[in-house]
């Protein structure tokens, strides 16, 4: 993977932690710098390790289905980028009662459940030329930034934002898999 593609696809992956980040803003009196970076540092380091787990479980499987490994890349991110882009389209959440804080293991299960594609994702590029550290720490790092903009944001940009992201996430995740695949196919019909 390139550059590019290394960034576009780490942005993609924080983009569901970005929108919980906006409604974790916006259930906060007045968010505090010190409260975006501690919940940016908790959700980065969670999202930037599920890769890494993914990765790992793919390459248990890589063996089994290197014929179909571009396939298999491309269906993953597909169907994540589709299912981000439902959601990006779907009705906001009804409004809950604000918490008093953001307890350590609330931010942490929290981000366990948005780093899910991340984890999926991680499993896809074990089939492909990646290096997954380098992937790992880009996903980690973007989703340290969106995540601790979208704290401060949150209380002004309220889930609208949070919603758009989404969908622009998916979208980039649906390019990236549709490239594998084409890289893939042409260099086979060479």
């Amino acid at each position: 993977m390139n550059l590019a593609a290394t960034a576009s696809l780490a942005f993609a992956m924080s983009t569901d932690a970005f929108a919980a980040a906006v409604g974790k803003g916006a259930a906060l009196q007045r968010p505090q710098l010190r409260e975006a970076l501690r919940t940016g540092l908790i959700f980065g380091v969670i999202e930037g390790l599920t890769p890494l787990l993914g990765w790992a479980l793919g390459q248990a499987a890589a063996p089994y289905v290197q014929a179909w490994d571009h396939w298999i890349a491309f269906v993953l991110l597909a169907a994540l980028g589709l299912r981000m882009i439902r959601e990006g389209l779907s009705a906001p959440d009804a409004v809950e009662e604000k918490p008093s804080s953001h307890s350590f293991l609330r931010l942490a299960v929290t981000s366990v459940a948005t780093s899910i594609d991340a984890l999926i994702v991680g499993a896809g590029l074990a089939f492909v030329d990646a290096d997954i550290l380098v992937v790992s720490a880009a996903i980690g790092f973007a989703t340290f930034l969106m995540v601790t903009l979208g704290v401060m944001l949150g209380r002004g940009l309220g889930a609208l934002a949070g919603k758009r992201a989404e969908l622009a996430g998916g979208v980039v995740l649906i390019v990236i898999g549709s490239t594998i695949l084409y890289q893939h196919l042409s260099a086979a019909a060479v």
